[in-house]
């Protein structure tokens, strides 16, 4: 691990630097590790498969390089600031383009900043990717709590409204007057709560995984609410083990994780088994090495057991949230829970854009950067001053 500087109300530059040490104890711990016998499944249903996750350990023991993420994550602004007596690390980028329109966009878990480097570009210099100069965006994306290179919280309560509460001061600090916000997963829950508060300057809200629990149902279900009503049954019956354990036991888990990166890797590697638009072959959708990425933020900051408590602080806060601001949702098809559009209209009084996307999952700008893109601009375009 890195040590993190102390951060105060300052934005202060900040480059990752990992020590060499700390590769080298990885690369040891890979060489020694011990696996269980393979599954009695010739298909997913017990969790991870025994060759296809050795497959990508043995990469990662013989050709990963987190040098070169290092590098590419470092061509970006990062810092870290002081919000509510906690340090947070974020990257920023800011257009060349006049009337850009500043944005906060936020990752969830098992996710981390690694999901949007493709999209940065693509929204801050739009005219370089197709897109037009209206459509340019100042981009802010910063490691939720306990994530990342940003702190661990020392004390409960960093919730996902505390965490929304930070993200407007963070943007008011940075200088945005009026701004707007972007989420998936954890990241949804956190801008939506953003939007609940109706903090001076927020102008709208994009959610790639909009949260109705429990459904805003009326009358007699349609087709298509049951059709979602069943996935989302499936998904809490057969594939929600690692919420259930993080919602309920996160210091348990993370003992195990912090201690094996295979046992770290195989935790979120099972996600993007899940939760990837890529019928369980998750290599279909991400690379050996954007997998890996991602895993190694887990891994080399030690945060299974901070990150996992997200999941204790706010489970029992994911619930539908009426919201009267301008809301845009994109829904992706591979994705977990396919909520109807009915649902939002229901829930958002100020609907201002609505898609199903043609392709992508649960990571939507790290599975399908350019459709992410694509949406965010639409979503957007009607508010723009």
């Amino acid at each position: 691990m890195m040590d993190l500087p102390p951060a105060s109300a300052a934005i202060a530059p900040f480059k990752i630097n990992i020590p060499n040490a700390a590769l080298d104890d990885l690369k040891q711990r890979l060489r020694n590790a011990r696996y269980p016998e393979k599954e009695t499944v010739d298909n997913t249903s017990q969790g991870t498969q025994l060759s296809n996750f050795t497959a990508l350990v043995e990469y990662w023991r013989s050709e990963y390089d987190w040098r070169r993420c290092e590098r590419m994550l470092n061509g970006f602004p990062q810092f870290r600031t002081e919000l509510d007596g906690l340090g947070i690390h974020f990257i920023r980028v800011q257009s060349r383009h006049e009337n850009a329109l500043p944005m906060i966009l936020t990752h969830g878990w098992p996710g981390s900043i690694v999901e949007f480097y493709k999209v940065i570009e693509p929204l801050v210099n739009p005219t370089a990717f197709g897109g037009d100069a209206r459509d340019a965006f100042h981009v802010v994306i910063p490691s939720l709590p306990g994530f990342g290179f940003s702190d661990k919280p020392t004390e409960p309560g960093w919730n996902v409204a505390r965490i929304a509460r930070a993200w407007d001061v963070l943007m008011k600090r940075l200088g945005y007057s009026r701004y707007i916000a972007q989420g998936g997963d954890w990241g949804a829950a956190v801008t939506t709560r953003l939007a609940e508060a109706k903090p001076e300057g927020l102008a709208a809200i994009h959610l790639n995984f909009p949260i109705f629990i429990p459904p805003p149902l009326e009358g007699t279900p349609t087709e298509e609410e049951k059709a979602a009503i069943a996935r989302a049954k499936h998904f809490f019956d057969q594939l929600s083990g690692y919420s259930n354990i993080q919602k309920t036991r996160p210091q348990t888990i993370g003992y195990a994780l912090t201690d094996s990166p295979v046992g770290q890797a195989a935790w979120i590697y099972d996600r993007f088994i899940t939760s990837t638009d890529s019928n369980n072959h998750p290599e279909r959708a991400l690379t050996k090495d954007e997998m890996l990425d991602d895993i190694m933020i887990y891994w080399l900051t030690a945060t299974a057991a901070s990150s996992s408590r997200l999941y204790w602080e706010s489970f029992k806060d994911l619930t539908t949230v009426k919201l009267d601001i301008p809301v845009g949702c994109t829904i992706f098809p591979g994705d977990v829970l396919q909520s109807p559009k009915v649902w939002s209209e229901r829930t958002f009084s100020n609907l201002i854009y609505w898609n199903r996307a043609e392709r992508g999952g649960h990571f939507a700008a790290f599975e399908q950067p350019a459709i992410f893109v694509r949406e965010v601009r639409d979503s957007f375009r009607s508010i723009r001053s």
